[in-house]
């Protein structure tokens, strides 16, 4: 995809995102993907040879092998959102298979997935594409519903499968917080002693987050701290949400902040406040993945192409998107898929 392609698909946001330049955390300091990122973040750490070679093949699989970037299909929604509301706008995707098909057609990295859907299919096709295990879930079948994770399998069911990775989600800030904390710290070690990398999805999960009308769950400065979390208990790569507003600290009165956080350290640009998240994975050493959102039909092919945009230029690392490729025909799917696997490729597109 030229720039061009993009600028069109960006509409009036396109000088916005494709000509800012960063004044607050400056690119020099991060570290960035290239072709051996994943062996200069943790190539002198305690991750074991097994570990490096497992986040090679992660990395150096699909379009965007030997770039430092990834591009994965994650499809674990028909847990806690249900089968129903996740495969009823393409029932193609309740059979398994299909899942991985669209990801290896879409030129993914990885596909990541449930239990069930990966060891479904695990001796067809664990040796071609890399497979990451979802290993806990919340889900909304128990009345009343619930906002926690538990494990659905252990860590040795998805070494025994082929897994080259393993993904875990803590909802920081919740009630339950601690025990998820502990639990993936666990489960994130005994992979590691396995050869498996670790992803960990840092979402926050308190109602305390909303406040004034603002929905602070996705705020730079408290995302940014559940990165700095998810990094101290070892995983491999962070999962994000980008980031669409700050100053959640101040907001619901709690924790602790710094004003340089605000006035040097990010700014209301989206750009900026995605690279306030990416400091605090180590400043990029460990790899930052933003997720795709749902899907709202027309607009996905150019919001996800903004996505892509906002985190490559912040330094992160990729997407994973899963709802705007999988809710659609597989042709659609994949061309989603590629238009932000060709962000990733563009040369024109460059570190803000």
């Amino acid at each position: 995809m030229i720039k061009s392609t993009v600028s069109e698909l960006l509409g009036s946001q396109a000088e916005f995102l494709l000509n800012h330049t960063s004044k607050t955390i400056s690119k020099e300091r991060l570290h960035l993907p290239n072709p051996n990122y994943y062996m200069d973040s943790f190539g002198m750490s305690n991750r074991n040879p097994q570990v490096l070679r497992s986040l090679g093949q992660l990395f150096n699989s699909g379009r965007l092998a030997n770039t430092g970037y990834v591009s994965i299909l994650p499809v674990d929604q028909g847990i806690e959102h249900s089968a129903g509301a996740s495969f009823a706008p393409n029932p193609d995707y309740f059979d398994s298979e299909n899942i991985i098909k669209l990801a290896i057609e879409g030129g993914c990295n990885a596909v990541a997935s449930t239990f069930g859907v990966l060891a479904s299919c695990s001796r067809l096709y664990a040796h071609k594409i890399p497979f990451i295990v979802k290993l806990n879930h919340n889900e909304f079948l128990s009345y009343p519903n619930r906002f926690n994770q538990f494990m659905f399998g252990s860590v040795e069911e998805a070494w025994n499968l082929g897994a080259v990775a393993v993904g875990a989600t803590i909802y920081f800030g919740s009630p339950e917080s601690d025990q998820q904390i502990v639990a993936v710290a666990e489960a994130f070690e005994r992979a590691h002693e396995l050869g498996m990398a670790t992803i960990l999805w840092c979402y926050m999960r308190n109602n305390a987050f909303k406040k004034d009308g603002i929905d602070y769950h996705t705020s730079a400065d408290l995302t940014g701290q559940a990165n700095h979390l998810g990094v101290t208990i070892q995983a491999d790569i962070i999962k994000q949400k980008l980031p669409d507003t700050n100053g959640g600290y101040m907001a619901v009165n709690y924790g602790k902040t710094h004003p340089k956080v605000y006035s040097e350290l990010s700014s209301d640009h989206p750009i900026d406040l995605c690279r306030y998240q990416l400091a605090n994975c180590y400043m990029g050493k460990v790899g930052l993945i933003n997720s795709g959102g749902e899907s709202k039909g027309a607009s996905d092919l150019g919001e996800a192409v903004r996505t892509a945009v906002i985190n490559k230029r912040a330094g992160g690392c990729g997407l994973i998107s899963g709802r705007k490729a999988f809710q659609k025909p597989m042709n659609e799917g994949v061309d989603i898929l590629n238009a932000i696997q060709d962000v990733y490729l563009s040369k024109d597109i460059t570190i803000a």
